[in-house]
């Protein structure tokens, strides 16, 4: 009676060292966090808002967000963009509102964008509200992520003056003067 005892309790702990093995193999890991670059089509938007030198973001249960960049950046899209180092906002489905570090040039002088916002249902556009101006672009540019550029002019055609050309600093504030 004693050997059967001991038989049942070996075969108990053998189906528990069993199942604790089989649970250990299958090593379940969580999956990996997703990006603002997931996040942002998610949302309806598209996933180029951002440039590719996203190094942190946090996006809290309201839709308040915080981007961290590995610096500064510019994009030419057409317009240029200067992309603060921070950049905070609030994301909803189809927009992105109370946005700080995000300007573009126009002019030569640089207008903080305050919105971005796209229609519902999706079309092939997006706006911008700079100041009191909403301005209507293509979509497409704004579907693939981009890299920053340098602060300096390039391209071609500038020859031996590019080294000379630099793009100017963006102003925290200036008043909308100008109209589409």
């Amino acid at each position: 009676m004693l050997s059967s005892a001991k038989l049942g309790l070996f075969f108990v702990f053998s189906l528990i060292g069993h199942s604790l093995s089989l649970s250990s193999d299958q090593n379940p890991t969580t999956p990996p966090l997703p990006t603002v670059f997931d996040i942002l089509p998610k949302f309806g938007l598209p996933p180029g808002l951002l440039p590719d030198s996203v190094v942190d973001y946090t996006l809290y249960d309201d839709g308040r967000f915080v981007v961290v960049l590995s610096g500064t950046c510019y994009i030419q899209f057409d317009y240029l963009v200067y992309y603060d180092k921070t950049i905070t906002g609030k994301l909803g489905y189809g927009s992105i509102t109370d946005l700080k570090g995000i300007q573009v040039q126009k002019f030569f002088l640089w207008f903080d964008v305050d919105e971005i916002k796209v229609d519902l249902p999706p079309s092939n556009s997006i706006y911008f509200l700079v100041g009191l101006i909403n301005k209507k672009l293509d979509i497409g540019q704004f579907k693939t992520i981009h890299s920053c550029r340098d602060d300096k002019v390039s391209g071609s055609g500038c020859g031996s003056w590019s080294p000379v050309f630099q793009l100017p600093t963006p102003m925290d504030e200036v008043p909308m003067l100008l109209t589409e």
